[in-house]
């Protein structure tokens, strides 16, 4: 079964998350700062990481963005009690797959593990490659190059990516793409879909601007060009 590491301070709110993930068959390490989450992370085979915010020491922010610089490949799952949409959005942007705001309930967040653990496990797309513009995308394999040089992409990404390639010429709406990514009773507010699509044109398209391959289709949703 996946391994899930939760960096949380609060030790009633771990202990609590942790026998309700164990009741469903998941390993699951705890640490209480983001240093030791960043070292149990990188010394064991970790699947997915549910990471707070506000941890003593050096910050969720800064946990999930040194996460992704040493090539963490799982999905990283945000835990705020923030209600600004600026503190959701740069969790996104520095590598986040999701995030769940305080007070949520357990069955929310094991839902919502369960589809990125889900999605992870898919290994046979119906696209396994893709070429468009100075990008080259090999599903099957998880990679991505611009211009012959590797691009990190989050789990998350990667699976928007290939919803749109797979649907080529086609609108896909926002709905469509919450259902397929996060599942039909976990997707979160339409504004994530957004962020992740301008994180994609921002490592793919040589004007994030005036993209030519990630087009919005205002009012509808968006649509792969290639």
């Amino acid at each position: 079964m996946p391994t899930i590491l939760l960096v949380e301070d609060e030790r009633s709110m771990a202990e609590g998350l942790r026998d309700a993930l164990e009741h469903h068959g998941y390993t699951v390490k705890i640490a209480g700062d983001g240093e030791t989450g960043l070292k149990i992370a990188e010394a064991d085979a970790i699947n997915l990481v549910v990471l707070d915010v506000m941890l003593p020491g050096i910050d969720g922010f800064e946990v999930c963005r040194r996460l992704r610089e040493r090539k963490f490949p799982g999905a990283i799952i945000m835990l705020t009690a923030r209600s600004e949409e600026v503190d959701r959005v740069v969790g996104l942007e520095i590598g986040a797959d999701d995030y769940v705001v305080k007070p949520f309930s357990t069955r929310e967040l094991v839902a919502r593990i369960k589809a990125h653990l889900r999605r992870s496990s898919i290994t046979s797309p119906s696209v396994s490659k893709v070429e468009f513009g100075d990008v080259k995308v090999d599903f099957a394999g998880s990679t991505v190059k611009r211009g012959g040089k590797l691009v990190d992409l989050t789990s998350t990404e990667l699976t928007i990516l290939r919803l749109l390639v797979e649907r080529k010429n086609e609108v896909v709406s926002r709905e469509q793409i919450m259902n397929t990514v996060w599942g039909y009773d976990t997707y979160p507010e339409s504004r994530t879909v957004d962020t992740h699509v301008l994180n994609l044109r921002h490592k793919l398209e040589a004007n994030p601007q005036k993209p030519r391959f990630l087009l919005t289709v205002h009012g509808l949703g968006y649509k792969f060009v290639g």
